[in-house]
């Protein structure tokens, strides 16, 4: 920390918002990732400083691009951030930060775990346990399809919580099949995008029965280099990611990686074995995921539930 900025923090009387609120404020900043909110909390771990940051400070002391640093100091100047929480309490939409007892314990230990999250749905749902992500292709075959029902339903009517992204394909019909159970929709645009539009509807029956969670504020549209991010609260809400069907360059392999740096198990469910739609599926095997062929397999994991 600069001298300047040590200055700034003695001097520091008036304090807007409160701690909570101005975490909230710095995630809505546009320049303000999780690296740089991650070094402002070692600077000043109650943000007290934050509103007599300048321009050069957020490029000279958090090293952000002087353009970058510019964004993120008109946004932390700009948004009218009583407004917008008024706003979001109308939506029913619930902000959780990671300093929060409604926090997940599981998705607190990994290593980077969103700062906030926005959540519209039954909060329970965060505490309950056991939880299994299901990930896959977004074109999957009627055989994957089938596999879903054999494997899930049991794992549902037990209790179990299904984490997935709410994508096309997989995700979606993994959401589907526990509607009547316990599911989290986990976004990787804010509450106010839900993605895919094709979604919608499925979207609206999981916020009025169960559970979808973001760490994008809600105005957030969808960009592609969200979705990748976001799979690591996918598998960091799990104890286990089971993998249906996947080709070698699947996005669901991606989850899977986050899932082994994460510790947590990986299970995937075998096909024909020259059939390139589960080249992906059969590597991870090979690496030594647990191969699945009955909801046993994954109960066998988890004797204590």
């Amino acid at each position: 920390m600069s001298n300047g900025l040590k200055k700034r923090v003695k001097r520091n009387e008036v304090v807007l918002l409160n701690f909570r609120e101005r975490l909230i404020h710095i995630h809505h900043c546009r320049g303000a990732g999780w690296q740089t909110i991650r070094k402002l909390l070692s600077m000043d771990p109650e943000l007290r400083m934050l509103y007599d940051l300048t321009v050069q400070d957020f490029h000279t002391d958090l090293h952000l691009p002087l353009g970058r640093a510019e964004r993120l100091f008109h946004d932390l100047h700009h948004l009218d951030m009583t407004a917008l929480l008024t706003q979001y309490r109308n939506s029913a939409i619930h902000i959780i930060t990671v300093f929060d007892d409604e926090y997940p314990e599981l998705l607190k230990a990994i290593y980077d775990p969103p700062w906030v999250l926005y959540t519209l749905g039954r909060m329970d749902l965060l505490k309950a346990q056991p939880t299994l992500a299901v990930v896959g292709t977004r074109r999957p075959s009627a055989m994957a399809y089938q596999n879903m029902r054999e494997l899930l339903s049991p794992l549902i009517q037990r209790g179990w919580v299904i984490v997935s992204g709410m994508a096309l394909g997989i995700d979606g019909f993994a959401h589907e099949l526990s509607l009547n159970g316990k599911t989290i929709a986990v976004l990787g645009s804010g509450l106010y995008h839900p993605y895919p539009a094709s979604h919608r509807r499925l979207f609206e029956k999981l916020t009025a029965k169960q559970l979808v969670i973001s760490e994008y504020p809600p105005h957030t549209p969808p960009h592609q280099w969200q979705f990748p991010v976001r799979n690591r609260i996918i598998s960091g809400l799990s104890r286990g990611v089971l993998v249906v069907e996947a080709k070698e360059k699947s996005g669901s392999l991606i989850t899977a990686d986050q899932a082994m740096e994460q510790g947590r198990d990986i299970f995937a469910v075998p096909g024909p074995a020259f059939d390139p739609h589960y080249k992906g599926t059969h590597g991870l095997i090979q690496q030594g995921a647990k191969l699945v062929m009955s909801a046993e397999d994954i109960l066998d994991e988890f004797g204590e539930f």
